[in-house]
This record gives structure tokens, sequence and C-alpha cells, in this order.
């Protein structure tokens, strides 16, 4: 393990910061914008000194591959700049870091008060692929990784202009970086098939990969360093999500509930509606979960037993079609037609006369 490092920004030691890791639309964000908006909090999202030296490592991989002490100290100058409070410090934030922080589009000045200030955070995109560095530059750190479903996942992403600008042929840099976690190519294979893959199948690399290195993160860490949370767990039981998320972090954090809700969308209708069929996040659970809701509801058809009558309320001639109600007699049985197409009496039975031939009324 590497040895503690003291860090001092705003003249106070950054002690236990929080970085909030995931894959490209795995819900990152949300956690981030709760922690930032807890009192005694100082959470960026997306620092421009920050987020160049996260894609720097994580398009170019070989750039900090056995340089690891190098690297921590890269990424503890780039935090220590993002982490400043000053009066113009937050004027080249990113829209999302000022909107999480309650601040409006032209206002000035910092977002959090150093009054009261302990905590020290992170939940820029990507910062997953900088996994590695950061517990190394930070041994205290506290990781908090969000996990979701890959079709959930990989569907925003395909309506994120953003993050599909990364697959231009200018961009994209799988020939000279292998393997290349970024793009999600590990073997000969995926770089082969990376340009036949289509944008979802390329999202899905992206997303497996990141499921790969939270995995890593799992088994190289304490349960009191890392906490993962599930996207649907925090969606569907907002309070008990931050519950366990105040209980990892620290007693000071209190997240609203309202701090959980999405952000307004970065793309316009008319993107999103660029990718024809294509559901909005957990749509197919809700349609699997609505089938079988009506599955329960409907009850099943009722499935009669073959109707068996007694042998003297059959038809002599075993045409089930004879079969219906009994007639005055008792032992008749009437078939629907006309009264004079009526089986002769059974009177005559009973009384033991004998029908004479060529009548079909009694006598």
């Amino acid at each position: 393990m590497p040895s503690a490092h003291i860090l001092i920004v705003n003249s106070r030691s950054v002690h236990q910061p929080v970085f909030v890791v995931g894959a490209p639309h795995s819900g990152a964000d949300l956690i981030g914008r709760a922690l930032k908006a807890s009192k005694g909090f100082h959470v960026t999202i997306g620092q421009p000194s920050v987020l160049r030296v996260v894609y720097a490592f994580a398009r170019r991989p070989s750039m900090h591959h056995g340089r690891t002490q190098a690297a921590a100290t890269v990424i503890r100058d780039a935090f220590a700049q993002g982490w400043q409070v000053s009066s113009h410090s937050c004027l080249d934030c990113t829209r999302e870091c000022r909107a999480a922080a309650g601040l409006a589009a032209d206002a000035t000045g910092p977002c959090v008060e150093l009054r009261g200030l302990e905590t020290y955070g992170d939940a820029s995109p990507d910062l997953i692929y900088c996994a590695e560095a950061l517990t190394y530059a930070f041994t205290d750190a506290r990781i908090v990784q969000v996990v979701r479903d890959g079709r959930d996942a990989v569907a925003s992403m395909l309506a994120d202009p953003v993050v599909m600008s990364w697959f231009r042929p200018s961009f994209v840099n799988v020939d000279t970086e292998f393997p290349n976690p970024f793009f999600g190519i590990d073997t000969e294979e995926d770089r082969e098939l990376w340009p036949q893959l289509s944008p979802a199948g390329r999202c899905m690399l992206r997303w497996r990969w990141s499921v790969r290195l939270a995995a890593q993160l799992h088994h190289s860490l304490s349960a009191g360093q890392l906490k993962t949370i599930r996207f649907e767990h925090l969606m569907g039981k907002p309070e008990e999500a931050l519950a366990e998320l105040s209980s990892f972090v620290g007693p000071r954090c209190r997240p609203p509930r309202s701090a959980t809700r999405p952000a307004p969308p970065r793309v316009a209708v008319a993107a999103a509606a660029a990718a024809p069929g294509l559901r909005k996040p957990a749509e197919h659970r809700r349609h699997r979960a609505d089938r079988e809701n009506r599955r329960r509801r409907t009850p099943p058809p009722r499935l009669h037993p073959p109707l068996t009558l007694p042998r003297p309320f059959l038809a002599r001639s075993g045409d089930p079609r004879r079969t219906g109600r009994r007639t005055g007699c008792g032992r008749g049985r009437r078939t629907g037609r006309r009264r004079r197409e009526v089986p002769r009496a059974c009177r005559a039975r009973q009384s033991g006369r004998r029908r004479r031939p060529g009548s079909g009324r009694l006598p």
C-alpha cells in the first residue's frame, strides 16, 4: 500500500474524499448531485482540470501503465486545482455542476461556503477508468460505484450526442492502444469486430468493461472503502438508498430526496427520435411487468371435466346430440326436433303394450 499523502486545499486537509464512479449513464450523476446538495460537502462534477486528466488516462492507458506514483501525483494536482473555492472558481464549471448546486445560468460566485466545509468529492463522467490511480493517490478515499442494467445504460448512451461523439474516427484509437478500456476492447477478436459493430454494440462494449472495473474494485477494496448502489434500487426506494449512502459516507450526509430526480435531458426531442423503435430506460422491464400483472389478474380458463351421463340417460343410438332434457315420463330424451319426430313414447313400454306397426301415436 502507498504511504498516505497530505493534500491541503482551501486551508483544509483533504481527508476521506468521496468519488462516485460508474459506466456512462449509470446514475453516477444522481449520486453526485445528492452529495453536492448535502451540507459540508464540496463535490465537483466535470471540472475542466479534472476532465483533462481523466480522459488522457482513460483513452491512453499506456501513459500511466507502470507509472503509478507519477499518475497519482498528476491526479492529486488536478483535484487540488478543481476543489479550489474562490470568487472565480466556478466560472469554468460545467452546466451540470452549476445546476446541481442550484446556481442560475448567469450567476457568479462559488457554489459552496467555506464555513463548515469538511468533505471533498468528485462525480465527473468516466471517472471509473482512473479508479486504480484514484485509490493509489488517495489511500483513504471512499468509492461509491453505481451499477445499472446494460440495456438501459446503452439506450441512454445512444440518445446522448456527447457520448456518441467519442465514436468518431478522429477519436477512436483502438489500433494504437490495446487493450483499450475506454472503448471496451479486451481481445484481438474485439478489435477485429470493432469496425463492423453497430453504435449499440460499441456502447455495450464500454458498459461491459466498466462492469469489469467495478468487479475489480469490489475484490480489491474493503467494505469500508467501497459502496455499490444499483440504479434500479435508487429509483425504486430512494429513501432506503439514501440512508445507506449516508451511513457509508458519514453522518453529515443528508441529501434531499429531490436530489435523486434525473436531470433534464441534454438532447432535443428530435435527436432522441433519431433512433426509431428505441424504448425508454427500464421500459422493457415495465412492459414485462405489465404482462405478468395481467396474467395474474386474469383467471385461467375453466377446464370442465368431460360430460359423463349414466346409461339410462344415454340415447340408444349413441349419438350425443340425442341427449337433452327429460320428458314427462322420466325415461325418454328430447332431441330438440318437432313433436312428431320425438321418439315413440315410453308409456307403451311401461304398460307392456306394443305399438301398432305404422302408427306414430299411442293407441
